[in-house]
């Protein structure tokens, strides 16, 4: 894989200062006053290990700088619709360019936004089937499943000459199947769950979240006027059922206030189940669990789409049709029309269906839910609308573009930076994988370790000068795991019989059990299918992956694993008073910040404020609570700590918190020692977010762990360090099942079960089962290939 660093293209010429991008003093999060120069027109890698400061140079400052300079370049008015910015903590960003940010953050799970929504790919199909679909039904938005279908839309005014201004009424037309609304599901409502049918209104009949104890929501049905409130709802007339749980939208005068009565059924349909499920609050995401079944809407068959837009074909294909393809099929499907009346349209439909094939998702359809995506798909995805881009002179931010992606696809990833930069770019790189770095011009290794033990820059320079310069990175760089020499046996078999979950091909496998299995195969393959479709959740299967963790600001480490209990009660214990004093959220917060350590001020169109408090100093607690000490140290002096220095803490004298010490001790087995106890989960990256999860489950009583790619986001050193904790796991009686690209991984495993032979409908079968040595031997398939050329086969 190094070897393909060879045959890159020279890199144009640096010449003097103004190719060059200066950063002076970052001290963004743990940056330790950087300053460094960067080659414009150049791919520059940025490494280190996982905390060791390389978002917070390249994301936090670089492209946030760039960010916030752009946007003051628009009018107030304009920019107070726009996210605002705060400047980076930083004395000098010279040479900057426009920075476009290709990020992993998952795009939004809203039910209507897919694959097709979020390029530009659906529009440009409804354009081409508004034109040259059969029978033709009328604009393109008669095409889309997000614009509701005919119906009236109210009047505008026009003016007739000299004559009097008359009004026109007009039509909406849109291709939203009526039924689902464009969901593609119907939900089926558990009544039982929505309301007590023995109780009134008055008594608390409606036990939805929020419409409890008198509030407005209660108020509302209370005082409507359309049935008795003391009355049991068992009693209610059919009339009165009707008004209470289906009645349509009616203005009324609550306690006169104007207010919009509805009944129960479309209320909680619109305020709820129209939602992102994961922007939920905890208590109504687990209403919403119970109280609600969602089906395929059996009026569009899931395609969202209205009966007139499915009937609109185009040479025998619907949009429904088109969409429902899978990409590559798509692309060639569009290859075949000849219209010259849309022919600059065919070609730049074409285009950006072929960079999702060039881009390895190819497997993908267009009505593909976006929220489904994985963090690694999502920043593909987000690639598309650049690719095709004449943009040049523009600054490229990626964070570690090869996750997810198998040896054989990270090739094509370096092809493509490659021209990026090729193109007159400047592209900025945060990666772990050596297959990337091998790529770079220029290289800046940041550490040397984590947290407060990282923030410098340790090396800048080329490949071989990081070679040679003794970093973590530099020493590491060339490692290669070896193959085992004898594989473990196993204690029993996990049964997989006639799988069908998306693209797999009635699958037949057997999982073995009591030793470390990887499941692996090119993005698309069905390894995710594989496990998380056909090995049961529950029933001792522990499942991890890198899902984004539910919680605020607020939320933290130690609230995450449960650490902070044990730690509040020996400082309650230590010095006899209650455990609620020693939490930011309860008794013992700031009553200036409400323990957030920080007051927020709105500066409108201007970035907002966010000032330490002065009350606490940021410290989130009362100053008498402060005056409690354990071992001594108070508790914001502990939530401080990194989980190393916490784990040494509660291990010993004064604090010995046996509890404490183990849940640390988790912590830090799985690479988080440098994680600080009180550090929001918001800032977690995917790897360090499943790592946590990770961390949490181990002490569970599951026989059965699934991890999901467990080494995002993990440095070249630290990979060694998780093997470590996988033969742990398998030494004391559990069973580990991986799906990995890592070759590391693979190398190490006692049993591995390969999918392919390629994606989506190319994929889906089994290729290859047995240990990592058959399959370097065989070398049949691409993942044995690609291993075999990793240990030097």
């Amino acid at each position: 894989m190094a070897k393909k660093a060879d045959a890159q293209s020279p890199a144009p010429h640096v010449a003097d200062s103004h190719d060059l991008i200066r950063v002076h003093g970052a001290r963004e999060n743990n940056l330790k006053d950087v300053s460094i120069e960067i080659p414009k027109r150049r791919l520059t890698v940025f490494t280190g290990v996982s905390g060791s400061g390389k978002s917070s140079l390249v994301f936090n400052t670089i492209a946030a700088e760039s960010q916030r300079l752009i946007n003051e370049t628009y009018s107030a008015f304009v920019q107070g619709f726009m996210p605002t910015l705060a400047r980076p903590e930083v004395d000098v960003l010279d040479g900057l360019t426009t920075a476009i940010t290709v990020d992993q953050q998952r795009l939004g799970a809203d039910p209507r936004s897919t694959v097709g929504t979020v390029t530009d790919a659906n529009a440009m199909l409804r354009i081409l089937f508004s034109r040259l679909g059969t029978p033709h039904i009328g604009p393109p938005s008669a095409y889309a499943f997000n614009v509701p279908s005919v119906r009236a839309s109210g009047a505008i005014t026009v003016e007739r000459g000299a004559s009097k201004a008359e009004k026109v009424s007009f039509t909406r037309t849109g291709g939203m199947c009526p039924r689902c609304e464009g969901r593609g599901t119907v939900s089926d409502i558990d009544l039982s769950r929505l309301f007590d049918d023995s109780k009134s209104i008055n008594e608390g009949a409606i036990t939805v979240p929020g419409y409890k104890g008198g509030g407005w929501n209660s108020r509302l049905y209370a005082e409507s006027g359309f049935f008795d409130p003391d009355k049991p709802i068992s009693k209610f007339t059919k009339q009165e059922l009707h008004d209470f749980l289906h009645r349509e939208p009616t203005r009324m005068k609550i306690a006169g206030i104007n207010m919009t009565y509805e009944g129960l059924i479309p209320r909680v349909q619109k305020s709820m189940l129209s939602k992102d499920k994961e922007a939920m609050q905890p208590h109504i995401r687990e209403f919403v669990d119970h109280a609600v079944a969602f089906t395929t809407c059996p009026e569009c068959d899931g395609t969202r789409l209205s009966e007139g837009a499915r009937a609109s074909k185009i040479a025998g294909t619907s949009i429904a049709d088109a969409c429902a393809m899978q990409i590559s099929d798509l692309a060639e499907w569009v290859r075949g029309l000849d219209e010259p009346s849309v022919a600059p349209l065919l070609t730049k439909l074409q285009h950006t269906l072929e960079s999702f094939v060039e881009i390895g998702l190819g497997y993908l359809s267009l009505e593909r839910p976006s929220g489904t995506l994985s963090g690694g798909e999502a920043q593909r995805v987000k690639m598309i609308r650049h690719l095709g881009s004449s943009l040049t002179d523009t600054t490229y931010v990626f964070d570690e573009p090869t996750t997810g992606l198998h040896p054989h696809d990270i090739q094509r990833m370096n092809g493509l930076l490659l021209r990026l930069r090729d193109k007159g770019n400047t592209v900025l790189v945060v990666e772990h994988k050596p297959e990337t770095i091998a790529i770079a011009d220029h290289v800046v290794d940041l550490g040397p370790g984590a947290g407060t033990a990282g923030g410098t820059v340790c090396f800048e320079g080329d490949i071989e000068g990081l070679r040679a310069s003794g970093t973590i990175t530099g020493r590491h760089f060339d490692d290669r795991a070896s193959l085992k020499e004898t594989a473990r046996k196993p204690t029993g078999h996990l049964e997989i019989r006639g799988a069908t979950a998306h693209n797999l091909r009635d699958v037949d496998v057997d999982v073995p059990l009591g030793v470390l299995a990887v499941i692996t195969g090119v993005a698309g393959s069905g390894k995710s299918s594989l496990v998380h479709g056909s090995i049961p959740a529950g029933a001792g299967v522990v499942s991890v992956d890198q899902s984004p963790i539910r919680g605020s600001r607020r939320s933290n480490p130690a609230t995450y694993t449960g650490l902070l209990d044990p730690i509040r009660k020996a400082f309650a214990k230590a010095n006899d008073v209650k455990p609620a004093l020693f939490s930011a959220n309860s008794e013992g917060a700031c009553p200036t910040c409400n323990g957030a350590g920080v007051v927020y001020t709105d500066l409108a169109m201007m970035a907002g404020v966010a000032s330490t408090c002065e009350e606490c100093e940021g410290k989130r607690f009362q100053a008498s609570v402060l005056e409690y000490h354990l071992g001594g140290r108070d508790i914001s002096e502990v939530l401080a700590m990194s989980v190393t220095d916490a784990e040494e803490f509660f291990g010993a004298g004064d604090a010995h918190t046996p509890a404490a010490h183990r849940i640390l001790g988790r912590l830090a087995d799985v690479g988080l020692g440098y994680l600080s106890l009180g550090q929001p989960l918001t800032t977690l990256s995917g790897g360090e977010r499943q790592r946590l999860k990770l961390a949490t489950h181990m002490a569970d009583k599951g026989g059965v762990y699934v991890l999901d790619e467990p080494t995002a986001g993990l440095h070249l050193a630290d990979v060694e360090q998780l093997l470590g904790l996988l033969d742990r796991l398998v030494e004391s009686g559990k069973s580990v099942i991986v799906v990995e690209h890592h070759q590391a991984v693979m190398a190490h495993a006692d049993w591995i079960i390969d999918l392919g032979p390629g994606a989506g409908h190319d994929g889906g079968r089994i290729v290859f089962e047995g240990t990592p040595a058959d399959l370097v031997a065989d070398r049949s398939t691409l993942t044995g290939r690609h291993l075999a050329d990793y240990v030097g086969a």
